[in-house]
């Protein structure tokens, strides 16, 4: 039995600036699939209301299938992209993710909506750190996004060292079962990274026998 997902908000964070990579990498290819609706794919197997924010108006997503928001804020990266999503969500929380995440997995989605139920800012902590593009937050967190946005202090993941909020840590060893690689988290950044995550998919299909 799936977890509830209903009163949450999906929330794609696609702002668009790809400097390291060099070309808008929304729109590589991977497994014939782009990086934006290789993510989109997977969230809409779990949430029904889904947001895509990006940081200013591109005719690319004219025809997107889902409604595209622009940053409320300019100029304040992943914050300000989260910032928006979660203004304009029209549930209580929202599960938050960067478009440029190819394995996002709709286990280790639900894994972590079931850890953290009444949190306010569900984060996983690996060793590499928390991971604030992939986690769950709710609207009681917008005053501090702003206030930090407004500060230029542009880093999500202080949020959860705010007291005043409910925070749910999520450790390596609750997701090993189901990510034991920890690919959910993979960022696609660079030209390096594309051909890592192109060679991922592969062995994943030959090992399947198919399609990944």
């Amino acid at each position: 039995m799936g977890v509830e997902t209903s009163r949450i908000t999906g929330i794609l964070l696609a702002g668009g600036k790809s400097r390291r990579m060099g070309q808008d990498k929304r729109f590589l290819e991977l497994g014939g699939l782009t990086l934006l609706d290789r993510a989109l794919s997977a969230m809409e197997t779990l949430f029904s209301d889904i947001l895509v924010v990006v940081a200013e108006p591109d005719p690319q997503f004219a025809s997107l299938r889902h409604a595209v928001v622009t940053d409320l804020i300019p100029g304040c990266a992943t914050l300000g992209g989260l910032y928006t999503g979660l203004s304009l969500a029209k549930h209580p929380r929202i599960f938050a993710c960067a478009c440029d995440m190819p394995f996002v997995d709709r286990a280790v989605i639900e894994r972590m909506i079931q850890l953290g139920q009444e949190a306010d800012v569900v984060m996983a902590k690996l060793a590499s750190g928390l991971q604030p593009v992939h986690a769950i937050y709710s609207k009681a967190c917008l005053p501090y996004l702003e206030r930090m946005a407004r500060a230029n202090r542009l880093k999500v993941q202080e949020l959860a060292a705010e007291p005043a909020l409910s925070v749910r840590l999520v450790a390596e060893s609750e997701l090993v079962d189901i990510d034991p690689q920890f690919l959910s988290f993979l960022n696609i950044n660079t030209q390096a990274d594309l051909e890592f995550a192109r060679k991922l998919l592969a062995e994943r299909r030959t090992s399947q026998g198919g399609r990944a």
